[in-house]
């Protein structure tokens, strides 16, 4: 008897060992995508556009590169999704847990190509994910208590994520410049506090850090150039006079003193506007809209520096770090929350004049300028730069710290070994299948580099083996070497969650067994 179809016309199925086939296929070639950028030694990928030709972006982010491609598999879309999360939680990371998730695929392919089934692989995934996690969390360290080993674990981390970015030649100097941006903002994780403006021109080296807050905005034509204790009004509302604004309408007038009559109605009305304004007694006015040349001569004339078309990202985070509220609305000056600083005046950065707003209420807010030849050379850098100082934000909140350079893999997948040995049934051989995988992502900074990896891999596991824990590899010198003597330090809260996501979305996938493809109901 012939199957009876069931789905509607262009619905597809792929059911059992094809769908399997499907999922291991599309995660395992993301994978295979992403790992030749992991490590110091990792290369960068050029994305470009097919809509814009011009749009070219160089980068080495995991999570960059695969939420910009477009990807019809559904398994690998759960990769890009554990990435995106990496992100948005750690902010580094991003590569290692698609490239842990995807080895961990196709040691579990391996696995039921044996016949050894689904849930059985997961059963000893689960086990093995627990006892990597116990191990890592026995080699954590805090040193939170003492503060100058904690701002040094800090620094560490911090080069140690710069090493694998576009940053890396410059690393101590980015590190120090990271580690001051995130400790001015007292154990608090939001990056807001933090601005990064790039303008292009200088080399790296030439980027610096900055207290308070700068726009890449101008003051207004004749208007103060340079305030002290300014009270600083953030609105958005409409400063311009020249058109009526009821849209579709149509005046009729018999004269042209009557069009006079309109246009001096109009000025009449944003006279009040502005008086209303000034009303509040400010000496600054930041405005997310345009400010046309009538009310900024009215500005001119009160002495108050009036900004225009500050965009709104620059107003919300102006407002944050003054300790104003964005107004629209000047009927009630009681009402409003001014924005107050001890300083704005004009600076130059390169050939470009910015303003900056020194002493600002939010004593932790600064601005990191980035500097570089290249817009591209600028965005890799902004990205490099934002994952050091999420992750350093992270480890002040955690401050636990473990050990970098294939160290703590090869930790995880001793003691996963140690424990699969005293396992009894099938679910030994996945824990095993687990260690394997976990033994890959040495295995992979190695062969980024060029070196031999089954060579050091072997020492590395040699040496775990032996009882020199704190060993991993040296990508320098292409050899064995101890971590903590290296510096090479990284997040415990970044390893951890490599480990949980990876572990959890291969579970995911393993548990496929149908993708059915059809138009929404």
């Amino acid at each position: 008897m012939s199957a009876v179809p069931i789905f509607q016309e262009n619905a597809t199925e792929e059911r059992a060992e094809q769908a399997r086939l499907a999922s291991f296929v599309g995660a395992i070639a993301v994978g295979d995508l992403v790992k030749s950028t992991l490590g110091p030694k990792g290369m960068d990928k050029i994305l470009q556009s097919l809509t814009d030709q011009n749009n070219v972006m160089v980068t080495n982010d995991g999570a960059t590169i695969l939420k910009s491609i477009a990807l019809d598999n559904a398994a690998a879309k759960i990769l890009v999704n554990i990435s995106k999360v990496q992100d948005d939680e750690v902010g580094d990371g991003t590569t290692s847990v698609c490239v842990l998730a995807s080895e961990l695929l196709r040691e579990a392919e391996k696995l039921v190509a044996q016949k050894i089934h689904p849930q059985t692989i997961i059963e000893g995934y689960r086990l093995a994910s627990k006892i990597a996690h116990d191990a890592l969390e026995k080699q954590a360290i805090d040193n939170s208590k003492d503060k100058k080993q904690f701002r040094h674990d800090l620094i560490n981390i911090a080069k140690t994520t710069l090493s694998s970015k576009v940053l890396s030649q410059d690393k101590e100097y980015f590190a120090e410049l990271a580690v001051d941006a995130v400790l001015r903002l007292k154990g608090s994780t939001n990056l807001d506090h933090i601005q990064i403006i790039k303008k292009p021109g200088g080399k790296l080296r030439d980027s610096y850090l900055d207290e308070g807050f700068i726009l890449d905005k101008k003051i207004g034509v004749n208007q103060p150039k340079r305030i002290e204790n300014a009270k600083i009004m953030i609105a958005n509302t409409p400063m311009d006079t020249d058109k009526i604004k009821i849209f579709g309408a149509q005046i009729r007038v018999d004269a042209t003193g009557k069009l006079a009559e309109l246009e001096r109605a109009e000025k009449d009305k944003m006279k009040e506007k502005v008086n209303k304004i000034k009303d509040h007694g400010i000496n600054c006015f930041v405005n997310r809209q345009l400010i046309y040349n009538y009310p900024e001569q009215l500005f001119a004339e009160a002495g108050v520096s009036a900004i225009e078309h500050a965009d709104f990202d620059g107003v919300e985070r102006l407002a944050l770090v003054t300790g104003g509220e964005i107004v629209s609305t000047f009927d009630h000056p009681e009402l409003v929350k001014l924005g107050h600083c001890d300083l704005i005046e004009e600076i130059m950065i390169g050939e470009d004049k910015l303003i900056k707003f020194s002493g600002v209420a939010a004593g932790e807010a600064c601005t990191v300028v980035l500097r570089g030849a290249t817009n591209q050379l600028l965005d890799e850098a902004d990205r490099s730069l934002h994952d050091a100082l999420s992750v350093l934000s992270q480890t002040v909140m955690e401050p636990r710290i473990t050990l970098g350079g294939g160290c703590s893999e090869m930790l995880m997948a001793h003691a996963v070994d140690d424990a699969a040995a005293k396992t009894a049934g099938k679910k030994a051989i996945a824990m095993e299948s687990f260690a394997k995988a976990l033994r890959q992502l040495p295995t992979i900074l190695a062969d980024n580099a060029g070196y031999d990896s089954s060579d050091l891999v072997a020492q590395l596991r040699a040496s775990h083996a032996a009882g020199n824990k704190t060993f991993g590899l040296d990508m320098v010198n292409a050899k064995v070497a101890d971590m903590t003597v290296l510096g090479i330090t990284e997040s415990f809260k970044l390893k951890r969650q490599v480990l949980l996501s990876a572990s959890e979305a291969a579970e995911q996938i393993l548990r496929v067994d149908d993708i059915i493809r059809c138009a929404p109901r």
